[in-house]
């Protein structure tokens, strides 16, 4: 016995996904999520040390305020898209 093609497995309103396809379709807000995360923190922290530079600073503190600032909103970002997904 074979398993039912996309055609037979598709309900009302479904597209008749495959297994990994489905899966990819559910795991893409996390996978937006973690990706704006990463960039938040890099973004700003490479922000941070090119006003360092700029301002020829002996300590990084904007390069480490930058990085806390980037942590900060990627996590708020994070946090807002994973927890918003459940409700769907």
């Amino acid at each position: 016995m074979t398993d039912p093609g996309d055609r037979e497995r598709r309900g009302e309103g479904q597209q008749g996904l495959s297994g990994l396809a489905e899966a990819y379709r559910k795991a893409a807000p996390y996978m937006a999520a973690s990706t704006s995360l990463v960039s938040a923190v890099a973004v700003f922290t490479l922000v941070g040390v090119w006003v360092d530079r700029k301002l020829q600073t002996r300590t990084p503190w904007f390069t480490l305020l930058g990085a806390a600032v980037g942590m900060l909103g990627g996590f708020v970002s994070f946090f807002r898209t994973v927890l918003g997904s459940k409700d769907k």
